[in-house]
């Protein structure tokens, strides 16, 4: 089948490489044609283990391709993907469609023949409507559906999530569309991967209800490890004890300093200004978004109370290991890092970071911080260090080198790598969350 990909970011490359490796014929469109001359250059625009590894197999292939004419990519193609950014609307928090609104007349523009359009892109309730809308009024003499298609990709583990997914949930108002996605997501029956068919709006319901769902998970964990350490008690073992509730589950129950990325933060708030719009209060979901909020500044406080309180630590210099939201990406959209270090910033504290791979992104977004090379540089002569992603290359430190270097051996482990005893065995202060 062929297949356009109208936006070429995380998740439209992602998408569309993996598509492609199903064998079928994909174009990635984008409207950068900086971005596209890297991408067919073989250079990818984001981080995300294997995904070079992935493009360059299936260009070679001819099964894969790049171009910025969106009606050279879309011409013949049978299944066109809306793959473009939603991003927070500045001045309401809604998400900003226009993007989306621009593919639709732009496709409606250009289309010579039947064919489903795909929304991609996270959108709220009522989005495949309007693109319909747009499309009708183009009065195209041939059948074409619009269907949604949400993505459920974890950033570090995208493509194992598309190729192995939990669900394929599609939202389809007349069997063309269903019949063509099924064409499209057909080599993956073999996985006996669900492809759960619902209503237009369901589907795009979903997506943002999944990611309320998940975000409340990390909050409320992280509300219990603040517990714990008043009680006395260790939030892993609760962590644990909890998860082993099949009704509960283990995942997304790791207490840390907050949750951040390109999906959470602006989708809870998508899905606020929805239920506002439609008169429909989420107040679990506005505990949530408000709670997390205020816990990534709380950390940076952890941090500066863990060098003896505001007055010793102004003047000092603590080391960031780790700034982008998760390991294994260079995403820094919302990292808690950035307020951790805006906090440590306002108490007079310099700082010092590394990153293995988020340190380009993180520069323009945390004036003042000072990038370095490697773990080691960054933790010379600092006053403490705080492990705010849990990098691979931060879980096996040499403790011994690391106390060598610092002026003071004071390490927050605001991810809980390290086993308290043991770094407390090496000499170190050493504040973990919700571990007494």
């Amino acid at each position: 089948m062929k297949i356009a990909m109208v936006g070429s970011g995380y998740v439209g490359l992602v998408s569309g490489a993996c598509l492609a490796d199903f064998g079928h014929d994909v174009t990635c469109i984008d409207k950068d044609p900086a971005k596209i001359e890297r991408l067919q250059a073989g250079i990818m625009p984001i981080y995300e283990p294997g995904l070079a590894e992935l493009v360059a197999g299936n260009v070679k292939g001819g099964r894969l391709s790049f171009t910025t004419s969106l009606a050279e990519g879309i011409d013949g193609a049978q299944a066109i993907f809306i793959a473009v950014g939603t991003p927070s609307r500045r001045g309401d928090g809604h998400a900003d469609l226009s993007f989306v609104y621009a593919v639709a007349r732009e496709v409606a523009e250009h289309l010579k023949g039947p064919a489903v359009i795909v929304t991609k892109s996270t959108v709220p309730v009522g989005t495949g409507d309007e693109v319909e809308r747009i499309l009708s009024e183009a009065g195209l003499p041939f059948p074409v559906s619009v269907v949604s298609n949400p993505e459920f990709l974890r950033e570090g583990a995208a493509i194992g999530d598309f190729k192995r997914p939990d669900r394929i949930v599609v939202g389809a108002e007349d069997e063309f569309g269903r019949q063509v996605m099924q064409d499209v997501y057909r080599p993956l029956f073999l996985n006996q991967a669900p492809l759960l068919f619902t209503s237009r709006r369901s589907s795009e319901l979903i997506k943002y209800a999944a990611n309320a769902f998940l975000a409340t998970k990390i909050t409320f964990i992280n509300e219990i490890a603040d517990l714990c350490e008043k009680v006395g008690g260790n939030v892993q073992d609760v962590a644990r004890g909890i998860g082993l509730d099949n009704r509960i589950g283990s995942k997304f129950l790791h207490a840390g300093p907050g949750y951040g990325g390109s999906c959470f933060p602006k989708d809870t708030l998508a899905l606020l200004k929805t239920a506002e719009d439609y008169d429909s209060p989420l107040r679990i979901v506005e505990a949530v978004a408000k709670v997390n909020d205020s816990r990534k500044r709380a950390m940076g406080r952890k941090v500066i109370e863990a060098m003896g309180g505001a007055e010793l630590a102004r003047g000092k210099t603590v080391a960031l290991l780790g700034l982008t939201f998760k390991p294994n990406t260079d995403d820094m959209r919302d990292a808690p890092a950035i307020a951790v270090a805006q906090t440590l910033q306002d108490a007079g504290v310099a700082v010092v970071a590394y990153d293995p791979e988020g340190m380009e992104m993180a520069a323009p977004l945390m004036p003042g911080v000072r990038m370095v090379g490697n773990a080691y540089e960054a933790v010379t002569g600092a006053d403490a260090i705080a492990l705010v992603t849990e990098w691979d290359a931060f879980r096996a430190l040499d403790l011994d080198r690391v106390k060598a270097l610092v002026k003071a051996p004071v390490l927050v482990d605001l991810r809980n790598v390290y086993r308290p005893d043991e770094v407390r065995a090496k000499g170190f202060a050493y504040t973990s969350i919700g571990r007494a």
